[in-house]
């Protein structure tokens, strides 16, 4: 049986896929998507029911095609979100092959390129560019025994209030995930206990501008690396309803209850750490200065925007904060439910190469891998603070895709000097005789 094989594989037709694709298409490059699901499969059923896109549809999306059904300003839907990538991925006509999952990737012997195993045959690629994204395995800390306490589900099962039984949910995690499915489960009438840890809490919108606009005026979307000790430091932002600032304070006079980072559990009772009222602190540092930030930035460069002086206002702290609760009988409490917003880890043990540290982490710069020909795309922080957002995907993938398009010139330049010097050996070998 004859192998398929073809220059550069991409693995996921998510948006790194999708992106991935159209860039090398642009460069050139014979490649082939492959997608396990549908185009942007972790968008369609991979997310709750109301989520929509954390950034506005101004900011939120490829340079070649804007949401026309939906004002600049507005937090599209997830399901059109999906649908976005897939007329994108149309207009091109990018090589996606859906339905298709890749079970194994190896190195060839003796020769350049990769064997890939797949459900519907293999595959030998030049170059592999593993689009997956990080949202692959979800994280459940060990902490709550599966059989002894309250139903478990991590938010990436989380679809609706009506999901959960009756009763009190516990949500494990202040970044957006965990904040917008404790706010939506409180507006449905469910008590509501938050577990929040170290976090940043920027405005949604300040003097008439998103925080994103903000963020790339500033310079922050350039930043390369985290700073030591943030590097699990989540951020707490929604565009749910409009897009709303995260406000704990808020969330408390609503009815919710605020506990600190989830610690332990024994005989039915779950400990929280003490410093719930210290990491708000923090949040609202990383918020006012943000505040501080802009005012410098309108000042200095004389824009007309609207002063908002009630953007600093920072509420007392309830005394769920000023008095936090340590301990927690899930029990009594009627708590039937955990959310646990806790994250996700990458799942490359399909990927059978040098790409990776001792820690199993992926290898690389700017995506490129420490195995040559392998590439990661999609994965936070990849070249900067943009990398997870899906026009900071856009642009880290045309980077990936001139390095490919770079190496097959080097390529073709070996290819050409063989062949020449294999057309010109009999006359040297007629001439030294």
């Amino acid at each position: 049986m004859s192998v398929e094989q073809i220059d550069t594989l991409v693995v996921g037709a998510g948006q790194a896929g999708v992106a991935m694709s159209e860039h090398l298409g642009r460069n050139g490059v014979p490649h082939l998507v492959l997608e396990r699901g549908r185009i942007a499969e972790r968008w369609r059923s991979g997310r709750w029911d109301s989520l929509v896109a954390n950034g506005p549809a101004w900011h939120d999306r490829f340079p070649g095609l804007e949401f026309d059904a939906f004002h600049p300003d507005a937090f599209v839907p997830k399901d059109e979100v999906a649908g976005y990538f897939a007329r994108y991925a149309e207009a091109f006509s990018a090589p996606v092959r859906c339905g298709v999952e890749v079970r194994r990737v190896s190195r060839l012997e003796g020769r350049r390129g990769f064997r890939v195993e797949t459900s519907q045959g293999v595959i030998e690629a030049g170059n592999v560019v593993a689009a997956t994204g990080p949202f692959q395995t979800p994280v459940i800390p060990p902490v709550v025994p599966s059989g002894k306490g309250p139903a478990q589900i991590h938010s990436a099962d989380y679809r609706n209030p009506g999901q959960l039984p009756d009763g009190a949910v516990l949500v494990v995690g202040a970044g957006s995930s965990g904040v917008q499915i404790a706010d939506e489960l409180s507006r449905a009438g469910r008590r509501v206990v938050l577990s929040i840890g170290p976090h940043e809490r920027p405005p949604r919108a300040y003097r008439g501008r998103d925080f994103v606009w903000w963020l790339g005026v500033l310079g922050k979307w350039d930043i390369q690396s985290r700073a030591s000790g943030t590097e699990h430091v989540t951020i707490a932002v929604s565009g749910a309803r409009g897009g709303e600032t995260m406000d704990f304070r808020r969330l408390a006079a609503e009815g919710m209850t605020l506990v600190g980072r989830t610690e332990s559990f024994a005989d039915g009772v779950l400990r929280f750490a003490p410093d719930l009222a210290e990491t708000i602190a923090r949040g609202d540092a990383s918020y006012l200065a943000l505040l501080d930030e802009a005012d410098a930035y309108v000042a200095r460069n004389g824009l007309d925007l609207p002063e908002e002086p009630e953007a600093r206002s920072i509420g007392e702290d309830p005394s769920c904060v000023s008095e936090p609760i340590l301990e927690l009988d899930l029990a009594a409490a009627g708590v039937s439910a955990i959310v646990w917003a806790t994250g996700y880890t990458a799942d490359y043990g399909w990927l059978e190469v040098d790409a990776f540290d001792a820690n199993g982490r992926p290898a690389h710069q700017r995506g490129v891998s420490s195995e040559p020909g392998i590439y990661f795309l999609g994965l936070p922080w990849l070249s900067g603070r943009g990398s997870s957002f899906i026009w900071g995907v856009w642009h880290d993938a045309r980077y990936l895709a001139d390095h490919i398009a770079t190496q097959r010139s080097y390529l073709a330049y070996h290819e050409a000097r063989e062949a020449a010097d294999a057309k010109a050996a009999p006359a040297r070998r007629a001439a030294s005789a």
